[in-house]
């Protein structure tokens, strides 16, 4: 027995409640067991039950053992000087507290202790692999949205604590998140350092060149040191060197990768191609922001390096002919790891549900990630078609599966069923 499980048993009312007496001996009914309590406090708030011919309402503290209450010194807790019931798994001691102590111990269907040791112990991709077909599709549905909702307000709190350094600069937060997934997932730490330590007021000061504009970022992220034989490289470094001085400007810590890596990926490709971006827009978060549909952000997200990229992936080393443009799978990642989630924070910090609704319904117009996650829940027949699937998916199964969180999972198989409670 856990303490979440037994806090669980009690939230469902998952156990025998006819002829319910207390560990008093007194006959008990319970009319409302509470609402589950997550903050500070007693277990459940907001209870009624009735002793005899009394109606009691107020707090229900559960614990494993009876002795807890004392070991965690409720006592001298003024959270808990409301406290109606007093219920546990095991009535080791008897503490003479001045309201009752309901014994679950014999209460609780094997059935259900037996699942959940199942579900525990269950070596597979997640625990319910065997019965999650099973679960209704408008179920499905319906977790699969706040699997979303709780996905986005945790990236929105990181958002926020980035506002707070920069006083709530929406566009300066925008860029670094933007350039932070321009690095995929290897260099992800280096993209945002380059970002951070060019701001957006010297990035709009050179907006019309996109030569000065791939000198920042290249000079910032270390690659334009050393010597080059071909004419662009060397102009970029001593345009680097220039606004290096001008602008008092040091490198930032940490090397790009390349190793293992496809070509069209390479972080100097894609710097090159985050120069183009910001070169071909203007106050890019604002006009994010005013979009009606996902077809304008699509349009702006449409660029291609510039003409010296055409023959090369890296300095110096010319290859055949290809454009580099930015591709329709890296839109949909930075859609979905970027945009999505600023305009989720922006309608949620400043309370307004549209930009919320439409974060999500951006979602469903995305095309589905895919990666050993999304296969894996495709392989027990699940449907992933959009990014709104795929990034319920990965919510679930780390935030929940991962972590063996069953009794907080809407489709776990432990969810309450009349056949397993008796009257």
């Amino acid at each position: 027995m856990t303490e979440r499980l037994l806090q669980y048993i009690w939230q469902f009312q998952h156990f025998n409640k006819s002829e319910l007496a207390t560990a008093e001996d007194e006959g008990l009914q319970i009319i409302q067991p509470g609402i589950y309590n997550t903050n500070q406090g007693p277990d459940f708030l907001d209870a009624k039950i009735r002793i005899a011919n009394t109606t009691w309402a107020g707090s229900i503290e559960l614990h494993i053992n009876s002795s807890e209450w004392k070991n965690h010194k409720h006592a001298s807790d003024k959270n808990y000087k409301n406290v109606i019931l007093h219920v546990v798994w095991q009535h080791d001691v008897d503490l003479q507290l001045s309201f009752p102590t309901l014994i679950l111990q014999d209460k609780v269907p094997k059935i259900l202790l037996e699942r959940y040791d199942e579900l525990m112990n269950a070596p597979g991709f997640i625990p319910c692999e065997k019965t999650i077909h099973r679960v209704e599709e408008i179920n499905l549905l319906s977790w699969k949205e706040r699997l979303l909702v709780e996905r986005l307000e945790a990236r929105s709190k990181l958002i926020f604590s980035q506002l707070k350094e920069n006083n709530a600069h929406w566009e300066e937060t925008f860029w670094w998140l933007l350039a932070k997934n321009f690095g995929a997932k290897v260099n992800t730490d280096v993209f945002e350092k380059i970002a951070r330590s060019i701001s957006i007021n010297i990035l709009s000061k050179h907006k019309n060149q996109v030569q000065q504009l791939e000198a920042l970022l290249f000079g910032q992220a270390g690659l334009l040191e050393g010597t080059f034989t071909e004419s662009y490289p060397i102009m970029l470094q001593k345009e680097y060197r220039f606004l290096k001085n001008k602008y008092k400007l040091q490198p930032v810590a940490g090397s790009l990768m390349f190793l293992r890596m496809r070509p069209s990926n390479f972080p100097t490709v894609r710097l090159a191609q985050l120069a183009m971006l910001i070169h071909e827009s203007v106050h890019l978060f604002s006009t994010i922001k005013s979009s009606a549909s996902l077809k304008e952000i699509r349009s702006l997200l449409n660029i291609t390096a510039n003409d010296y990229w055409h023959y090369h992936y890296t300095f110096d080393e010319t290859t055949a002919f290809k454009k580099k443009n930015l591709g329709m799978q890296m839109s949909d990642t930075l859609l979905i790891n970027a945009i999505v989630p600023i305009i989720f924070a922006y309608g949620h910090y400043h309370k307004e549900d549209q930009y919320k609704e439409r974060a999500l319904d951006w979602l469903s117009s995305i095309h589905a990630e895919k990666n050993g996650i999304t296969r894996g829940f495709e392989d027990l027949g699940l449907v992933n078609k959009t990014a709104y699937d795929s990034q319920a998916f990965i919510q679930l199964k780390n935030e929940y599966c991962n972590q063996k969180k069953c009794l907080d999972c809407h489709i776990s198989p432990l969810r309450p069923q009349k056949k397993d409670v008796p009257n």
